[in-house]
């Protein structure tokens, strides 16, 4: 397939105003400026001047996890029965068949992040998946893609109310240590049985085998944390056991953009059009993620699906351009940005050749209210 006569937002540092865009097999194989194109395929989309983007990422949520417009039925995004399970796979309860993933690629949101929420302080695994099909194990860009962490008032409210710990942010943060120091002395045991035979290897356990990808650096933290002390825990943890983070939510990161600019830290920012509905939230503005680019920060904006529906996550950086942030930045932070935050740039996040063919045509701004996609492609196909 060859779509000609468009407008690309490659989304790598530069515009093409009239261009073309070769697919096959699902991947890109050329992108360039009309002058230079040349018929190969009677296959050919001529969008007369629309504007073509990569698919939109949405970098934080839990699509398919909470089912809309259901109860207990539906719920299976927190397992609130044990406050450390870095076990739990998000791709064992996702349900694609859940309508939210229609109105996801509708909107032109074609890859999220999915898994647990945040009742458990060591939550479980996160997933990277495409956003049309029906099994989940054919929507599936990486997996585990990281480990979620819980930080702050969720985990405290869950477990206040079986009077068990963690009660405080100090307990919420020993159970992550411990885990983390006994997942350590595995990985530790394991090296040294496979290099002296006289080293008995440790008994199987389930949830340190879960977090030996971490621990290699192969995977990421993904951190969820509002406010600014526990985004300077999640940083701290970082620091002990070396991890690669990445901090979510990052509410009153305005407050302390200095320190994340100096520490390196990414950010997944939102979600942006919630209410103030808990303490921890007090200080959220939607002018977060304009202060953070401001300072250097690499952020991307997320929904939190269900919190904000998924549809809307390219409303959310329309308002994040309305206060303050560059209009090019807002388009990055919901296609390269956290394409490149969560590892994925190689496969997603762009138009270049050798990515997913996930792509998103409109004649109007994608960022406002009123425009919605006129076709949407993933992995080369036409889903609308």
């Amino acid at each position: 397939m060859n779509i000609i006569n468009a407008k690309i937002y490659t989304m790598e540092d530069k515009i093409i105003p009239n261009g073309y865009i070769t697919v096959e097999n699902g991947k890109i194989t050329a992108v360039g400026e009309m002058s230079g194109f040349a018929v190969t395929s009677a296959d050919i989309l001529d969008v007369n001047g629309a504007g073509v983007y990569p698919g939109f990422v949405d970098a934080h949520s839990h699509l398919g996890m909470w089912e809309d417009g259901l109860g207990f039925e539906g719920d299976d995004g927190n397992e609130a029965t044990d406050p450390s399970t870095p076990h739990l796979r998000g791709i064992d309860a996702v349900n694609p068949m859940d309508h939210c993933f229609e109105e996801a690629y509708r909107a032109g949101v074609t890859t999220v992040v999915t898994g647990p929420g945040s009742s458990n302080p060591v939550a479980g695994q996160l997933a990277a998946i495409k956003t049309y099909g029906n099994r989940i194990d054919d929507l599936i860009v990486k997996e585990p893609l990281a480990i979620k962490f819980a930080l702050g008032e969720n985990p405290k409210g869950i477990y206040h109310g079986k009077n068990e710990a963690p009660e405080t942010r100090m307990a919420t943060a020993a159970i992550i240590r411990e885990q983390l120091y006994k997942a350590k002395k595995y990985l530790e045991d394991k090296q040294k049985a496979a290099e002296d035979e006289d080293f008995d290897e440790p008994d199987y356990d389930i949830k340190c085998e879960a977090l030996l990808p971490l621990l290699r650096g192969e995977i990421k933290a993904h951190f969820h944390a509002h406010r600014a002390d526990d985004i300077f825990t999640a940083m701290r943890l970082a620091r002990e056991f070396k991890l690669n983070y990445v901090l979510i939510h990052c509410t009153e990161g305005h407050l302390i953009a200095d320190k994340l600019r100096a520490e390196g830290a990414d950010a997944v920012i939102g979600p942006l059009l919630c209410e103030r509905s808990k303490p921890e939230l007090r200080n959220l503005t939607p002018k977060t993620a304009a202060v953070l680019h401001k300072q250097g920060v690499s952020i991307a904006i997320c929904t939190d699906h269900p919190v904000i529906p998924i549809q809307y996550l390219p409303l959310t950086a329309g308002l994040a351009v309305r206060e303050g942030l560059p209009y090019e930045e807002a388009l990055r932070a919901i296609t390269i940005n956290p394409a490149r935050i969560c590892g994925l740039e190689e496969r997603i996040g762009s138009i270049k050749p050798g990515k997913d063919a996930d792509l998103v045509v409109f004649e109007g701004d994608p960022l406002s209210v009123y425009t919605t996609p006129n076709m949407v492609f993933i992995n080369g196909f036409r889903v609308i």
